[in-house]
């Protein structure tokens, strides 16, 4: 009998791929984040994939979690922490910084350090600063482990909302009216700061919207009818960001589509809709995940308009240097023209989020979605590319 014809020893088969998923963080998204690991933990093929959760703490602490995902939902109205999963108060993971070595370590106070294995890929499912907007991309570039999503630069544009709106003013993409507001103009003059605010009202009338620059999942937004929300919403804005953007109400339709990279690069998928939300004020955190405001999908659109906005999703995809996955988020004006309003790198992957609900609807199931953003992960290297 030939040798290549006899079973093969454990010691011969070859290991599955482990996936490191990295949840929670540092930013105000935080559970948000841990629901959206609980998701994808469940949909992760366990026979195809080996799976190492990891949570980061509010404070920064790398934490190794129990693969419980039943414990990872909102639950009377309140999002889950790492805090609460974590199997240690004070054990710490630790990824090594050196590309030739890609084992994770665990460590407590006075005890020897525990190997875990090697990680062939990150999924990093976390989002706002500290983990979505190119920090976490840079660890893992720097540690040679290939991960979902995309790389440092789009990551941060992805994540500061005024830098993205140049970036798509720059590739002739549509951009609403906005102005920003830096942290350093609100330090010297407060004064002149509030009066560009008021400025850019009396140019393009209220209400407005103040929001954090750099954070996501509708927190720290504002809707002001007119100056005397202004100062209130001001500083709901920076207890999130020290650098705000004030946006102008775009009267339309508010229209969403998923980008996914494919093996022949980057599709749109079926666009979704956000009808009005009676019960809110705007698309807010609450209406989001707590009240689980319903999307139609797909949005009752022409088939011309189908097409544009679609093509619009993937050139936003692209002009940002986007990889794997993007949610493009759309007005559709009363004059009938798309209007892009941001992208979301690292959209939320929550039982009721959109961009698996597009994705379903556009033949791509919840698993076969998580294993598709898997192996474009693997196929890449990291570094310059």
């Amino acid at each position: 009998m030939s040798s290549e014809n006899l079973p093969q020893s454990p010691e011969q088969q070859p290991r599955k791929p482990r996936v490191a998923v990295v949840f929670g963080g540092r930013s105000s998204e935080h559970g948000i984040s841990v629901v959206t690991a609980g998701a994808v933990l469940r949909a992760i093929d366990r026979t195809k994939y080996d799976v190492l959760p990891v949570g980061i703490t509010t404070d920064g602490r790398w934490a190794l979690t129990a693969d419980e995902p039943e414990r990872m939902a909102i639950t009377d109205r309140r999002t889950p922490s790492v805090e609460q999963l974590a199997d240690s108060t004070e054990g710490g993971v630790v990824l090594s910084v050196d590309p030739a070595n890609r084992e994770v370590v665990y460590s407590e106070p006075g005890a020897v350090p525990k190997a875990l294995g090697e990680v062939d890929v990150v999924f990093p499912m976390l989002h706002g600063p500290y983990g979505e907007d190119g920090t976490l991309q840079g660890l893992l570039e720097l540690s040679g482990v290939p991960y979902v999503g995309s790389g440092v630069l789009a990551s941060a544009v992805g994540q500061d909302k005024e830098y993205m709106k140049r970036v798509f003013i720059s590739f002739g993409l549509p951009v609403g009216p906005y102005t920003v507001i830096r942290p350093r103009e609100w330090e010297l003059d407060p004064s002149a700061a509030r009066k560009k605010i008021i400025d850019f009202a009396g140019e393009h009338g209220w209400p407005l919207f103040i929001k954090p620059a750099r954070a996501g999942s509708s927190i720290g937004i504002t809707k002001v009818d007119d100056i005397s929300g202004l100062d209130e919403a001001i500083t709901e804005a920076q207890r999130h960001d020290p650098k705000i953007l004030v946006e102008s109400l775009l009267r339309g339709r508010e229209i969403e589509c998923g980008v996914l990279e494919f093996e022949d690069g980057p599709r749109a998928s079926v666009p979704a809709e956000i009808p009005p939300v009676t019960a809110h004020e705007f698309y807010d955190f609450e209406a989001k995940y707590i009240d689980s405001a319903a999307g139609l999908v797909p949005a009752p659109l022409t088939e011309e308009q189908t097409a544009e906005v679609r093509r619009l999703a993937v050139e936003a995809f692209d002009a940002a240097s986007c990889e794997g996955l993007v949610r493009a988020d759309f007005f559709l004006t009363e004059d009938g023209e798309f209007v892009i309003n941001e992208i979301n790198t690292m959209p939320g992957f929550t039982p009721i989020s959109m961009y698996p609900r597009m994705w379903q609807e556009s033949g791509v199931g919840y698993s076969e979605l998580v294993d598709r953003l898997i192996q474009a992960a693997l196929r890449r290297s990291t570094g310059l590319r």
